[in-house]
């Protein structure tokens, strides 16, 4: 037990009349996105279409990366000849990056988290002289649609077919996008990637932004890129769009030497889902999460939902796209019934989790100081995830309650466990003010505690 001041985070509401408002939305689409992740789309990738792709010059850059009201953080990248700023949300749980596209782009029920859809920044392909449709039987057209693509109209004799690559339609928990792929420039201060596989979205229901899709997949910014590793360090947030930005290092193998960990780091290598016959599993960045500890106790988790199994159901994902971190149920009520057991000497809150959708949620009215249980992951290697207590409690309407910023939704299998899919997700909530590295060059995962404010 560690006893802390009452400084936790208190989210924004842009709703006066329903304080609580922000905090459900938030809620809810962590889980619709966990439901999504947990029964994804299945998309063959393939290797030779990922072969062709042009390799960047060694170096390292840099963009700003930000917190936004919708739950996500949000990164600039510059795509065109002339070149147009977009932002994009940054996602490690998927792969394709897409744009808002033509002036014509469609999005319905885009003003869920209080943003105005006539303000989403758009990409303008008839303002680009590198912008290109990528045809059917172009080698990146199966980085969406696999070696099998029906190419309708083509002689499959023949390599001169003009016919487009088919539209895509991808969903995004709540959310969707459908559109063309294109073949763009990728423009950097220090660094351009020509025929870069971008989606030029027409139309899209709840989706403040396009998508920088940085998953394991072939068409991932960072698959696209040949990356060596990436790495961020999420701002402190209350989801409030402030101007506070840090760093989003893209590193292409100039700034380390093979094997080399960076210092400070603590790793954990990733790990495989050994359901390659679900080839949408292979996008996620599995961890080897062995433990998870409520104060000084162990909470027992069943292994099954630890590590995944032979149909790739189990295992934990770390994700920059869920806002709060994701458990299934058994695993959920596991841990929150430990943090109530801990906390039993503060009064329960359950109108209030009812409203939020979190939980458990307390009333720490007239205490000067509140004594709570750590939460901390543990490793494969022993690397521990020890949380700071306002990366899993908020502020909830008042400073008299404070929730735990966890979810589940009420989904059990047969068998006791989660539908399908990841067990644990851990969200970007659980990660502000950490030092997070996605070393692909030599498959594992590091963090450190980091202020990361600038």
């Amino acid at each position: 037990m560690s006893t802390h001041k009452n400084t936790f985070p208190r989210i924004s509401n842009k709703s006066p009349n329903d304080p609580y408002l922000s905090l459900r939305r938030l809620a809810d689409s962590s889980i619709a996105r966990a439901q999504k992740l947990k029964q994804p789309t299945t998309i063959k990738p393939d290797e030779e279409a990922l072969s062709a792709v042009s390799t960047a010059s060694a170096t390292v850059v840099k963009s700003p990366l930000s917190p936004r009201s919708y739950g996500g953080y949000s990164v600039s990248l510059s795509f065109g000849t002339p070149s147009q700023t977009i932002p994009f949300v940054f996602d490690t749980g998927s792969s394709l990056v897409w744009f808002p596209c033509t002036s014509k782009y469609l999005c319905s029920n885009c003003d869920f988290s209080g943003l105005d859809p006539t303000r989403i920044q758009k990409f303008v392909p008839k303002n680009s002289t590198s912008s290109r449709i990528i045809g059917c039987q172009n080698p990146k057209c199966q980085f969406i649609f696999g070696p099998n693509v029906q190419c309708r109209g083509c002689d499959p004799n023949t390599r001169n077919c003009t016919v487009n690559c088919p539209p895509y339609i991808i969903q995004y928990g709540l959310g969707s996008t459908a559109g063309l792929l294109l073949s763009e420039t990728l423009d950097f201060p220090d660094l351009t990637v020509p025929d870069f596989v971008v989606g030029c979205s027409v139309i899209s229901t709840r989706q403040p932004a396009g998508i920088a899709g940085f998953g394991r997949g072939s068409e991932s910014l960072p698959s696209q890129m040949k990356l060596k590793r990436f790495s961020h360090c999420l701002v402190s947030r209350r989801f409030d769009d402030t101007d506070v930005s840090s760093d989003l290092d893209l590193d292409t193998g100039s700034g380390h030497k093979s094997g080399s960990k960076t210092p400070g780091l603590s790793y954990t290598p990733f790990r495989s889902n050994p359901n390659v016959s679900n080839s949408a599993f292979l996008e996620y960045y599995y961890l080897n999460l062995r433990r998870i500890y409520v104060g000084s106790k162990h909470v027992k988790i069943p292994y099954k939902f630890l590590a995944p199994g032979i149909d790739g159901n189990g295992g934990s994902i770390v994700d920059s796209g869920s806002t709060f971190t994701f458990m299934d149920r058994p695993v959920f009520d596991l841990v929150s019934e430990e943090f109530a057991t801990q906390m039993s000497n503060y009064s329960r809150e359950k109108d209030l989790e009812k409203l939020t959708g979190l939980g458990p949620c307390f009333n720490i009215s007239g205490e000067g100081s509140v004594t709570l249980p750590e939460l901390i992951f543990e490793f494969k290697g022993g690397a521990k995830m020890e949380l700071p207590s306002s990366n899993y409690f908020s502020f909830v309407g008042s400073a008299d309650n404070i929730c735990l910023t966890v979810v589940s939704d009420s989904i059990v299998g047969p068998s006791g466990g989660g539908k399908s899919g990841p067990a644990i997700i851990l969200g970007s909530f659980q990660q502000q003010n950490y030092h997070v590295e996605y070393d692909l060059e030599n498959d594992r995962f590091g963090f450190a505690k980091k202020k990361c404010s600038p």
